[in-house]
């Protein structure tokens, strides 16, 4: 049951859309470094398609009714968009989940040093890394900084080609004998990710002993002197700050034919982008369309803005309320009859690691977007596994509308493992499968998918909201 490369199948009018779909997706990748930044980047684009805050709503005493469209954002790294039906919405939506958080680099609460007239920021590395791929790259930091004053000022340096970079170092090839035999994960060890920020010392007077010790620390006080003139902060302020050190740098089209995207964060940005520019194409549907787009998937889905809280629940609740259902058995009944895309990327077949893969289970860039009956390590632990009637209703709506698909595994048995949101999703009885884009290189700084993979990845959500089983 080989799949067959899409590309060939494509005509002059598949290949323009194709490429105004990778090219929008490039520029929200941009745009949307951080879960926050990607956040305020979806209000944008829902508001400009007409979506209203549902807690405005609510607050004005507006009664919802279908064609109505409203979002919901938790914590500003957390939405979710409902688009309302012609259907009773207690038979169920159809949603995509996908989260908006990606691996990377979190500076610490106390974390501005000196050593040796260089300065450094102290960070703790955010989801599954391998730790040596962050050395010796241009890095940027993107967060935000709150003022004990309850103001929040944004954060953002080494983007712009005038600004400043930043930098880890890795030890010269001549002086790594005892490095290179390290294994892999002690290469570059958590406490080392430490990044360079400074090496320009505070011009000083010397007229005391008091100043000369300080001097000592001059190039910290400079530093915190830059932040002072551009941001307003003090170095007391890191203790109210997230900010996250990513790699700097726009999207690319890669490959000498353009056929490829290389960027930082595809992990999942690819399948929240499309299933954002999906929802955001619907207009009328039969049965209510919903799109989640949620944080701290990659250390597990914990939190306030993660998967396991209750804010995907309550939106659903208030926005029920707001259409006059009030009992909890209404709201147990919309969630249990809901079908659901877990959209999330898959492990791409790389020869050069042909070795972790079984060909005939794995997934293959440019042959369409990939189905995961299940994730999991081992014997399927931490997996969802969607029912066989479930994959054959979604095999169906993707034949039905000439959507390229696949199916896949996470790699050979035992050879390691992953999971997503869908066993969370499944805990309210709804029908939940992972749908994704093949990656190449996932959780490195740059990762590598197929426009082929991204525009079929849409034709498919776009497909499932389009879904009524009524």
């Amino acid at each position: 049951m080989e799949r067959k490369n899409v590309w060939a199948s494509y005509t002059e009018k598949d290949n323009t859309k194709l490429e105004s779909v990778a090219s929008s997706y490039r520029a929200f990748l941009d745009l949307g470094k951080t879960e926050r930044e990607c956040a305020e980047q979806i209000v944008l684009e829902a508001e400009k398609k007409g979506y209203e805050s549902l807690e405005e709503v609510i607050a004005s005493g507006r009664t919802l009714k279908a064609g109505d469209k409203v979002y919901a954002v938790c914590m500003k790294k957390t939405v979710v968009l409902f688009n309302i039906g012609e259907n009773d919405i207690t038979k169920g939506m159809n949603i995509l989940c996908a989260h908006i958080d990606s691996p990377r680099l979190d500076v610490k609460q106390n974390p501005l040093y000196e050593d040796t007239d260089l300065a450094y920021l102290d960070t703790h590395y955010y989801g599954g890394v391998k730790k040596y791929h962050w050395v010796a790259l241009p890095l940027a930091i993107h967060g935000v900084v709150a003022m004990k004053d309850g103001s929040v000022v944004n954060v953002c340096i080494g983007e712009d080609e005038s600004d400043p970079v930043l930098y880890i170092t890795d030890l010269l090839i001549h002086l790594s004998q005892k490095q290179l035999q390290k294994k892999g994960a002690e290469v570059v060890e958590g406490e080392n990710l430490d990044i360079l920020v400074g090496s320009r010392p505070l011009k000083q007077e010397k007229d005391d002993e008091e100043k000369t010790k300080k001097e000592k620390k001059a190039v910290a006080a400079n530093v915190l002197r830059i932040l002072k003139e551009k941001y307003g902060m003090e170095e007391e302020d890191f203790l109210s700050a997230e900010l996250e050190i990513v790699p700097a740098g726009r999207a690319r089209e890669c490959g000498l034919d353009r056929s490829m995207i290389a960027a930082y964060g595809q992990d999942d940005r690819v399948c929240a982008y499309t299933s954002l520019l999906a929802m955001l194409e619907e207009e009328t549907p039969k049965r209510t369309a919903c799109c989640l787009l949620v944080d701290k998937e990659e250390i597990g889905s914990v939190g306030a803005t993660g998967m396991q809280s209750r804010f995907f629940e309550n939106s659903v609740a208030e926005l029920l309320g707001a259409m006059g259902y009030t009992s909890d058995l209404a709201l147990r009944r919309t969630l249990k009859n809901c079908c659901m895309l877990s959209s999330d990327v898959s492990a791409g077949f790389d020869p050069a690691y042909a070795d972790v893969f079984e060909k005939k289970n794995a997934a293959y860039l440019g042959r369409g977007i990939v189905l995961n009956k299940f994730t999991g390590a081992r014997g399927k632990s931490g997996s969802n596994d969607a029912n066989a009637e479930y994959v054959a209703k979604v095999r169906r709506i993707f034949d039905d509308n000439k959507v390229a698909f696949q199916t896949a595994e996470l790699g050979r048995v035992d050879a390691g493992g992953g999971g997503t949101i869908a066993y969370i999703a499944a805990l309210y009885g709804m029908e939940v499968i992972d749908s994704g884009v093949a990656v190449l290189s996932m959780h490195a700084p740059w990762e590598v998918t197929s426009k082929a993979d991204v525009y079929e990845a849409y034709k498919a959500y776009r497909a499932f909201l389009q879904y009524d089983p009524a």
